[in-house]
């Protein structure tokens, strides 16, 4: 028995590494893109993987996310949808209050958003992307305190953690592409392009290690925060 326990702990362990990896291993690839691409992406090219990366987003949320969330409320009848809506909605609140408090600056915009600051315009690139990765590596935690907290339990919980991790290692590759590239396109070597894609990357292990640190305090309250 000790010796199954101390397997299931390894590959917890592993699950638990390459989960919080995935995201970030998806956007340091499409930054290195810069390495291998002479000239930017097309703008039809753009938009494409841009929805692509929106659909992929939209799916994982869906189902690795809300769905879970509902079912682990399903204790609260007809209500059990409650907690996935408040948690949605403060999720909504918390970006929105993270674009208001980061300078930053969108692809094709000349205008910079959040407050005022004497940042590089290739800088304020790069903050635009790293908004959105803090509560995406912090949804992987979250989604991965729950694979854990239902292992212990004697459940399962994987596949969806696995699916999440994936999804978002899937749409970043493209994210990290379209990072890189204006940056090279605007005057940046190489080799600072690919950094700013790395580093509005390594934000998502970070969120997700955090989160994680945090599980004692977080079980209780998944539904919402999923």
């Amino acid at each position: 028995k000790c010796n199954i326990c101390s397997g299931k702990e390894q590959l917890m362990s592993m699950n638990l590494f390459w989960g919080i990896l995935i995201p970030f291993i998806g956007t340091t690839l499409g930054a290195a893109c810069v390495f291998f691409m002479k000239s930017m992406l097309g703008d039809q090219v753009q938009r494409a993987l841009t929805g692509f990366a929106a659909g992929v987003m939209v799916a994982a949320s869906i189902w690795s996310l809300l769905i879970p969330a509902i079912d682990q409320s399903d204790s609260m009848g007809k209500w059990s949808f409650v907690p996935a809506t408040v948690g949605f909605w403060i999720g909504i609140l918390f970006l929105l209050l993270l674009d208001h408090v980061i300078p930053h600056l969108h692809q094709h915009s000349e205008k910079a958003e959040g407050p005022k600051s004497h940042l590089e315009r290739t800088t304020m690139m790069v903050l635009a992307v790293t908004l959105h990765n803090i509560p995406e590596g912090m949804a992987v935690g979250v989604v991965y305190v729950g694979y854990s907290f239902a292992l212990v339990s004697g459940g399962e919980g994987f596949a969806g953690a696995a699916a999440l991790a994936m999804g978002i290692g899937i749409q970043n590759f493209p994210e990290g592409a379209i990072i890189s590239l204006p940056l090279r396109a605007e005057g940046a070597k190489k080799s600072k392009a690919f950094m700013g894609g790395f580093l509005s990357g390594i934000v998502e292990p970070i969120g997700a290690v955090l989160t994680i640190l945090a599980a004692g305090l977080l079980v209780p309250v998944l539904p919402y925060l999923l």
